[in-house]
């Protein structure tokens, strides 16, 4: 009942009129407007736009759809429970199409009420520039290794266009472009696309940027994503606790695993109402389930806090964000 009728007053809020009721659907993306700017042909043109459920009733995603068939719209998460974040990922078809595009995705929610969310999306793609692959995709990077990967460029139009650099806005991504071909006006190069070994642990999803001497068009991206794994890691990649009354418990369990056999040294969290078995996982094993347990504070409100769990592999599993919500007890 608390929870409906928080939901409730929040959305009353914005529904003054009818062009403001659906303006809570709206509120839980971080953007509605993206702009892939220029993409070679075949290039991999992909953006989420990312929500978050910031109410305390579950929200459903029933469909998306778009406008234009230059533009694949998929839901990442149909069902979004409090804090909980989703996408709706929007794929721009390169291969089968070029010039100006751009799309509407009209996104559809049914739950916990009904309103619909448009997004939007616009890109110009090349036919004089072509990659294969698409993109650089490196998959899982083991931290601390460095890797290599090459695509193919190729390019149809002026005998003298050139590559004259490659730039990174991540320090731990670099690229080099070699010419292996020239001929009346199609030129290729070989892109050596390059992960250094300090990587930090996470996923990459950066472009490359290519500058060229064609003063129409001077830079085409160029999308590098993967993943550098830690030698441990968690889940999920956070932790939802629940709404709760003060004073009342719940616990949860965080799977940590590891390349190889480890321990647990500590676990620990600025928080005093977060608890934890610290006898539960002694022995070096590939896998912990750990327990996690969460005290109602007495103070109403949303609850964040991070969980530090430290292994004798002498690094950090992870910073894990903890949540909760905790509720009025005269609600």
């Amino acid at each position: 009942m608390y929870r409906s009728a928080l939901l409730f007053l929040t959305i009353v809020t914005f529904c003054t009129v009818p062009v403001l009721g659906q303006q809570w659907a709206t509120d839980m993306f971080e953007t509605t407007n993206h702009d892939f700017g220029t993409v070679a042909r075949g290039a991999k043109a992909q953006f989420e736009f990312r929500l978050t459920n910031r109410y305390l009733e579950d929200v459903h995603i029933a469909s998306v759809h778009s406008s234009c068939g230059c533009t694949e719209a998929k839901i990442e998460k149909p069902l979004l429970k409090t804090y909980e974040t989703g996408a709706i990922i929007a794929t721009v078809n390169t291969r089968a199409f070029q010039g100006q595009r751009g799309a509407t995705l009209t996104v559809t929610i049914d739950k916990p009420y009904y309103a619909q969310v448009q997004l939007h999306d616009s890109v110009y793609i090349r036919s004089d520039v072509v990659f294969e692959p698409g993109s650089v995709l490196f998959g899982e990077v083991d931290e601390g290794q460095a890797v290599e990967k090459k695509v193919s460029l190729n390019y149809a139009g002026r005998g003298n266009w050139q590559v004259v650099d490659v730039r990174s806005d991540n320090p731990h991504i670099s690229g080099r472009a070699v010419e292996t071909g020239r001929q009346g006006g199609r030129v290729s190069y070989d892109l050596i696309v390059r992960v250094d070994k300090n990587a930090p642990a996470g996923y990459l999803r950066d472009h490359l940027m290519l500058k060229t001497n064609d003063n129409r068009m001077t830079q085409v991206p160029l999308l590098v994503e993967g993943r550098v794994v830690s030698g441990v890691t968690v889940s999920p990649a956070s932790l939802f606790l629940g709404v709760v009354q003060p004073g009342e418990t719940v616990q949860k369990r965080v799977v940590v695993r590891g390349r190889k056999p480890f321990k647990i040294l500590s676990i620990q969290c600025d928080d005093e109402h977060f608890k934890f078995d610290k006898a539960a996982d002694t022995e070096a094993k590939a896998l912990h389930l750990v327990p996690v347990t969460y005290v109602g504070s007495d103070n109403a409100g949303k609850v964040a806090r991070t969980i530090y769990i430290q292994t004798d592999l002498g690094t950090t599993a992870s910073d894990l964000p903890a949540y909760a919500v905790v509720t009025d007890q005269n609600e």
